[in-house]
């Protein structure tokens, strides 16, 4: 990207789809490269997805010129994709507001705009979303367009797989584009890949077969000659290039198409729009990254680029001491796996794949696959680790159920992402999988209080012999020292780090270094504190939580993760259980509500889960407590 652009005249002048209409190429060429500085400079700025929006480019500017938006649906896989889409409907005026708190969202939105036909923070879904409305198009008597976006490496999905093969069972009439630039965020991997690789590099068979339809369409009886090879067509196909693949689905195959050539496109879309009344998937080839050279030398990197001033200085992630935990024990134990469905550089396991490649497997963008896959491996005896955001793991939870626990297999679950992700939004958010995991019989559940802590569960996971799932943020650590040595730490068993006559805190994972801060505060004030760092959701530490609000009967909880059938709740059954009800509990945690875009510190800060919101529910949640322990600023905190 030429650093000399001007400012942006004729994206200036887009406010809606149909701005675009009247635009000449040169013109569309010029849009194009405004947007790119547009994507380039807000991206960088407040953080998001720049190489997979930039290789969109020309793409979305030729679907708003060819189809009617709001009319036509256009339903994006992901979502992350979208930003030029959202451009160029309406929202340029905000775009600086992007992934920032109270702004426009990263991803699909339907709260947002009537051209966000579906939300989409998960890949794979929209050829489902989009047969949907096509079925209810069909049933309603209407004739609008339906069109999936989909990238090659959501087409791995199983659920874009079973999408397909509904829609070519029903042959009803659909578009889908998918955009092919050999990416998710890592190279595509699996057959589906290599086949796609095999067509982008290769047009004989478009070339042939265009060549061959002018030539005998011109010979006598010609147009009846073309008609009765068709019926030969596929054999002779075959030959040439693997297409048949997609029209053994039922679609019409059309391209490859050049992704950055905007009149090419066109005309593309216009004839999948026109051609004929069934399923037809177009394959445009894109570049990830395009028009910034260092995206599109580094697409991995620029996938998705943090907010500028962000800097942890020499202090290592969460995500960065799982990689060098499982480093440490793939050197130690030659049975131990990691699974990883297409997100190898979220987890930073690319340290240890480059010395232990057969090791780590990427199996693509198939989450119910991969923990399916780990069972089998933890049949014959191997370690198999499954690395996986939080809020993918939701996509496997029957696998998790059935193919693990019921059969108490011992497979490790390191879920990256627990809790507030922050600017990726509500999609991202990793707020369920305490409730969602703690209801699984034979599935240990853990959260360390830091980094070193994080290390030894996921070593005591790697030896349990049973089911297991260790939860950590995203965010740098504490900058604890890591111990040289692991050691086990006994299932079920936490640690009382502060001692108090008056209240119990009792905190789990990245919950524990605030409530101690918390605790500190109102030891300032004159109330005594206990903290407890739970480290187990499953199973409690029965004797020493039951001893700790014994003593003090004022029980706090507090978790990075929904109230609902969370921590708390079985705190506090647990307390029921045991006393009847004479020790008051109060919890804290995330609301029965989706959580929003923003800064982390923003975000925990709203709903009371850093330390000053700990302390103001403390003295807020017990009246009774001695207020003449409490000086001026804490009676203060708690009004």
């Amino acid at each position: 990207m030429e650093s000399g652009w001007e400012m942006a005249k004729l994206l200036d002048q887009i406010n809606s789809p149909a701005d675009l209409k009247e635009l000449s190429k040169p013109e569309l060429k010029q849009l194009a490269s405004e947007i790119r500085e547009e994507l380039v400079s807000v991206v960088s700025a407040n953080g998001g997805h720049l190489a997979s929006n930039l290789g969109v480019v020309e793409l979305t500017i030729a679907l708003h010129r060819v189809f009617e938006s709001p009319k036509d649906k256009i339903v994006w896989d992901v979502g992350h994709q979208a930003y030029t889409h959202k451009l160029l409907t309406g929202r340029r005026d905000r775009f600086s507001t992007l992934r920032q708190f109270g702004g426009i969202s990263g991803f699909t939105d339907r709260n947002e705009s009537e051209h966000d036909h579906f939300g989409a923070g998960h890949a794979s879904t929209s050829i489902s979303a989009a047969l949907g409305m096509v079925v209810a198009r069909d049933l309603a008597g209407d004739d609008y367009n339906v069109v999936a976006v989909i990238g090659d490496g959501a087409a791995t999905g199983g659920m874009a797989l079973e999408g397909m093969n509904q829609v070519g069972h029903l042959g009803s009439r659909l578009i889908v584009v998918l955009n092919d630039n050999g990416m998710s965020i890592s190279p595509t991997v699996g057959a589906l890949a290599r086949l796609l690789g095999k067509i982008r590099f290769d047009d004989r068979y478009r070339r042939a077969k265009d060549k061959g339809k002018r030539i005998v369409t011109k010979l006598p009886l010609g147009n009846r000659v073309w008609a009765a090879g068709k019926q030969v067509e596929s054999g002779v196909k075959g030959m040439f290039m693997p297409t048949t693949f997609w029209e053994e689905f039922g679609f019409a195959y059309m391209g490859p198409v050049d992704g950055h050539n905007v009149h090419e496109l066109e005309m593309a879309l216009a004839q999948a729009r026109d051609y004929r009344p069934e399923p037809i998937l177009l394959h445009v080839v894109t570049t990830k990254g395009k028009g910034y050279l260092p995206a599109e030398g580094d697409a991995v990197y620029f996938h998705g680029i943090p907010a500028q001033g962000i800097d942890n200085g020499t202090i290592p992630t969460y995500s960065e001491v799982f990689a060098q935990t499982m480093l440490q024990l793939a050197r130690e134990n030659p049975r131990l796996v990691i699974i990883t469905p297409a997100m190898p550089e979220g987890n930073c396991l690319s340290i240890v794949a480059a010395e232990f490649p057969e090791r780590v497997l990427d199996v693509g963008i198939c989450e119910q696959h991969a923990v399916t896959f780990a069972a089998g491996l933890a049949t014959e005896d191997f370690v198999p680790v499954v690395a996986i955001y939080s809020t993918f793991l939701q996509r496997a939870y029957d696998q998790i159920i059935h193919d693990v626990c019921l059969q108490d297999l011992p497979v490790v679950f390191a879920i990256d992402r627990g809790g507030i992700v922050g600017d990726d939004g509500k999609t991202h958010q990793g707020a369920f999988d305490i409730s969602y995991l703690t209801l699984v019989p034979n599935l240990i559940v853990a959260a360390p209080k830091d980094e070193d802590e994080l290390q030894h569960l996921l070593y005591t996971a790697t030896e349990s012999k049973h089911p297991m799932a260790v939860r950590y943020p995203r965010s740098a650590g504490l900058g604890v020292k890591l111990d040289t040595e692991f050691h086990s730490i006994p299932i079920g068993r936490g640690e009382l780090l502060r001692d108090g006559a008056d209240v119990a805190i009792v905190a789990l994972g990245s919950m524990v270094a605030p409530a101690l801060d918390a605790a500190r505060e109102l030891a300032a004030g004159g109330i005594e504190v206990a903290v407890v760092n739970a480290r187990f959701a499953k199973p409690l530490d029965r004797e020493l939580i039951l001893e700790v609000a014994g003593r003090t009967r004022r029980v706090v909880t507090v978790e990075e993760n929904t109230l609902n059938g969370g921590f708390g709740c079985s705190v506090a059954d647990l307390l029921h259980k045991s006393d009847g009800g004479g020790i008051q509990v109060k919890s804290i945690g995330l609301p029965d509500e989706f959580i929003e875009h923003g800064p982390q510190v923003a975000l925990r800060s709203r709903y009371g889960l850093d330390a000053e919101g700990i302390a103001r529910h403390v003295l807020t949640s017990f009246p009774t407590l001695d207020r003449a322990k409490t000086t001026t600023e804490y009676s203060e905190l708690s009004g």
